[in-house]
């Protein structure tokens, strides 16, 4: 389980290795073009139940920290579904990954 650390807070935000590589990509693209958007999602099994929303700021601290030391082979149709989503009004919606489209191997 892969944490995401944003602004001060020193409470992570825990969310699945795998799912964060490929967020990793769609926030850093968003970021790195001074876009602002929002990320939601379903709390873990272990939180108190529920969904949090938070907004993405290019002057604000972001960090990923990933269980795994190797990245993954990353899917690029979901890396686009999470662009798409991140530049619509709703942002980013942290759902399964979307399975059949191509893998791209160096994208991150």
């Amino acid at each position: 389980m892969g944490m995401l650390f944003y602004g001060a807070t020193e409470e992570p935000i825990r969310i699945d290795d795998r799912a964060l590589a490929h967020l990793k990509v769609a926030i850093a693209t968003k970021l790195r073009r001074q876009e602002s958007f929002t990320l939601s999602w379903r709390h873990p099994e272990g939180e108190p139940r529920g969904r949090s929303t938070i907004w993405l700021h290019p002057s604000i601290p972001v960090r990923f920290v990933f269980d795994e030391p190797e990245t993954p082979r990353l899917n690029a149709r979901w890396i686009q579904e999470l662009m798409m989503e991140a530049s619509s009004s709703g942002g980013i919606c942290l759902v399964d990954e979307v399975e059949d489209g191509p893998i791209a191997g160096d994208l991150e």
